[in-house]
């Protein structure tokens, strides 16, 4: 059926219109499939049914006309450009884009500018999309600000990083944050049978092995942009049937979500450190994988082992340290890929070490008392007396030397005036500790004073 273009003044008028059209056309056609296959309207939007679902309220925002500011916050993949440009079509809004990696303040001005004269000429509105919105500094997000609050625009934001840490304060109070997930690979599956069947995509000219779909699940890490590039990727060189080898032929290598500035560096140490803790050692070298194989370096890696061994092992098993420090140098000695043993063994070692956080904790309880009553004199007889004169003032009067004793202990105060009796230091009852607790609980109760009739 033939359909008329929109009225047009000219023959010249009309030529150009089906001009464009077909160049739009054309450039669709040649559209990866990924950007072919983004969904137009909420319906057909396949995933993340927590913001698009049934009275959801993005979608809600959309069916009652009154979108708010907002930023999306997900991994790579999830649909976040997509859904900016879903909320344009859907509430009849002009539609800019920038990327904050390319655009500065003079392109804000400029789209802010365009979106006032838009909205006095025939009274439209504008969204202001911004990709990467955490990668504006503080100056630019600041120009952002005044044109939120008086909603010249509505300004929607794209972020992989988490906006707590990356939006200045003030814009982030005037907008919300919904928060996308990575997809699940039942989800994955879905949008790649879709984009085999429609016809914006391969239209059911390609048939995909059960195995290859998984497969491509699999490797896209929540992705659906990564997903579908390679199935376009497979199908576009493995003919009219992708199997499996196909598959992992066009993928070659997976490439890792680990932003080594950003939040899932902190997110993959804080699950390595907690699994070392937990004496899981499994997960404890799955999360040091990780961050080998997304480029970590290895000196990071060991320096928060060494770290652990203090504070999270230390004298329940005082050989931990020094097996951390061991395997640093190893590591220098080796290099890589070899180094990736005496790391495997340092992190099994401390994730079944017993554990004990009594290091840290005792000096706390001591920077405590340092902190509350100041810099107490030190005893007259713990000084040290170089001179005539600091003898003669008492320094080092008393003293009495351990050695000299059986034993090698002899009962003396050694803390300032004001913490006599004071316990920092207490042992728990996991590995070598428990020795040790029972030695100090000996040593404590020669120091502690004799009541009354009691012998000695």
């Amino acid at each position: 059926m033939y359909e008329a273009a929109e009225p047009c003044e000219t023959a010249e008028g009309i030529a150009m219109d089906l001009f464009d059209r077909a160049a739009q056309t054309d450039a669709a056609e040649r559209a990866p499939l990924a950007e072919r296959m983004r969904p137009r309207t909420l319906d057909d939007v396949l995933v993340q049914e927590h913001l698009t679902g049934a009275g959801k309220l993005l979608r809600r925002a959309i069916e009652l006309d009154q979108v708010p500011s907002m930023i999306f916050w997900g991994p790579p993949g999830t649909g976040k450009t997509t859904l900016a440009r879903i909320i344009a079509n859907a509430t009849g809004a002009h539609f800019d884009m920038v990327s904050a990696v390319l655009s500065g303040v003079k392109e804000l001005r400029e789209a802010v500018a365009a979106a006032e004269q838009r909205w006095k000429l025939n009274r439209k509105r504008s969204i202001l999309f911004v990709d990467e919105i955490h990668r504006f500094n503080k100056a630019q997000q600041d120009a952002l600000l005044p044109h939120v609050e008086r909603g010249t625009i509505t300004l929607l934001g794209a972020t992989t990083e988490n906006p707590s840490f990356e939006v200045n304060a003030a814009l982030l109070s005037r907008m919300r944050v919904l928060t996308l997930r990575g997809l699940e690979e039942d989800e994955l599956r879905q949008v790649l049978r879709h984009a085999i069947e429609d016809p914006r995509g391969l239209g059911g000219l390609v048939a995909v092995d059960d195995d290859a779909l998984a497969f491509l699940a699999l490797i896209a890490g929540g992705d659906a942009r990564r997903a579908l590039t390679a199935l376009e990727v497979a199908a576009k060189y493995g003919g009219a049937r992708v199997d499996k080898q196909s598959a992992e032929e066009a993928v070659q290598q997976r490439t890792l979500l680990y932003d080594k500035g950003g939040e899932e560096h902190y997110n993959v140490v804080s699950a390595f450190i907690k699994s070392m803790r937990g004496s899981d050692p499994d997960a404890a070298v799955y999360w040091m994988a990780r961050m080998i194989e997304a480029g970590e370096d290895p000196r990071f890696i060991v320096r928060r082992m060494v770290i652990f061994a203090s504070e999270d092992v230390g004298n329940a098993d005082p050989q931990a340290l020094q097996v951390a420090i061991a395997a640093l140098h190893a590591v220098e000695l080796m290099g890589f890929p070899e180094g990736t043993h005496p790391l495997t063994q340092a992190v099994t070692y401390l994730a079944m070490a017993p554990k004990s956080n009594t290091a840290k904790m005792t000096y706390f309880k001591a920077r405590e008392a340092v902190t509350r009553y100041g810099p107490l004199p030190v005893p007259l007889h713990l000084r040290n007396a170089p001179t005539k004169l600091m003898k003669a003032e008492g320094y080092g009067r008393g003293y009495q030397y351990p050695h000299d004793f059986d034993g090698h202990y002899v009962v003396e105060n050694y803390l300032p005036e004001g913490l006599r009796g004071e316990r920092f230091y207490e042992p728990s009852a996991s590995g070598d500790e428990l020795r040790q607790q029972t030695r100090l609980e000996a040593l404590r109760a020669l120091r502690a004073p004799k009541e009354p009739g009691e012998d000695g």
